[in-house]
């Protein structure tokens, strides 16, 4: 795989916030199911997808920044710096000698020659037995030899779950269609935001170390008078004059369902009533009855004046509110 910063497009400074924005935007891009039709945009994600699980590990950044690891994960040279030639032994004239026979060469085995060399003394010597001359050749393996990288999961498959409003607030599960055509239920995170990243071990691809991860991105969608803030929903409620003047019962939407809200004679505008219970599932505590507990509905009263005034302007006479409403504000 190329370059990581290279192939997602950013400089090697860029931050978590800008890697992860690069990464978003070449996935709604190349994803395989906007690009059924175009074998190379798979490719193309998931070099993409690969890139950012290096990148966005702050401990596989810091070692493929330093040179120790290389783009797909894997050791570059766990011996380097531990001095010699190739095999990282003795060079020519450490303990004197030079020359074809003078006990050291400094190209062959590690620093050792072969030619005067009776590897049987060696390996006796190292195993406190001598090989024998029909022995299989000893494994490599343990100090000098590169260790052999694991076997390669395969990649990740990634998902864009469009998750409704309502049911992103009081945690409905969801029903998602995978790679191989197979539908599962879902369950969503308590207090799941917009780009929440979820896990499904086992569902990517297949590779010679396993099959790969299906990672879904969920995607809120807004809603035309729900409005989150934190843990709690907003929303503006309209009442008439007369409801804001004589109080009574009114219905009010809610996420789970309409209710009845309670107003008081001479409801002002403006004024913030709370439905306990109404919000946003929160990321820890339970309700009482069991589920995840939530946050709060808080509704906003909205005085509406009739279209007509005429039959108003009637009633009121020349009767005039005695109220100074502007009388903090020094006006």
């Amino acid at each position: 795989m190329s370059d990581p910063y290279s192939t997602l497009g950013v400089a090697r400074t860029a931050s978590e916030k800008e890697i992860k924005s690069a990464y978003r935007k070449l996935a709604k891009e190349f994803h395989p199911d906007r690009n059924k039709e175009n074998p190379k945009a798979a490719e193309k994600f998931s070099q993409a997808t690969k890139a950012y699980d290096l990148l966005s590990d702050k401990d596989k950044r810091a070692q493929f920044d330093r040179g120790e690891i290389d783009a797909d994960g894997n050791p570059m040279n766990p011996f380097a710096g531990m001095g010699g030639s190739r095999s990282g032994g003795f060079s020519r004239g450490a303990y004197g000698g030079g020359g074809p026979r003078g006990g050291y060469r400094d190209q062959e085995f590690g620093g050792f020659g072969t030619e005067d060399m009776d590897l049987g003394d060696l390996f006796e010597g190292l195993f406190g037995t001598r090989a024998r001359q029909n022995d299989p050749p000893p494994r490599r393996g343990g100090f000098g030899a590169r260790p052999t990288p694991p076997p390669k999961r395969g990649a990740d498959i990634q998902y864009r779950l469009a998750v409704p409003f309502v049911d992103a607030a009081t945690g409905r599960d969801q029903r998602i269609t995978l790679a191989d055509g197979k539908a599962i239920s879902l369950k969503l995170p308590a207090g799941v935001e917009d780009g929440t990243q979820m896990r499904l071990k086992g569902k990517g691809h297949d590779g010679p170390g396993g099959k790969g991860d299906g990672i879904v991105m969920v995607e809120i969608g807004p809603h035309p008078f729900f409005r989150r803030d934190g843990d709690h929903i907003r929303m503006d409620l309209p009442i008439t004059l007369d409801e804001a003047v004589n109080g009574g019962k009114v219905k009010c939407p809610t996420v789970d369902g309409p209710v009845m809200l309670t107003l008081k004679p001479g409801a002002n505008g403006g004024t913030v009533m709370r439905l306990s219970g109404k919000g946003w599932t929160k990321k820890s505590g339970k309700a009482k009855d069991g589920g995840p507990a939530r946050g709060d509905q808080l509704v906003t009263l909205e005085i509406q004046m009739p279209e007509d005034l005429d039959g108003l302007k009637d009633r009121l006479g020349d009767w005039t509110d005695p109220a100074k409403p502007r009388e903090k504000f020094g006006l």
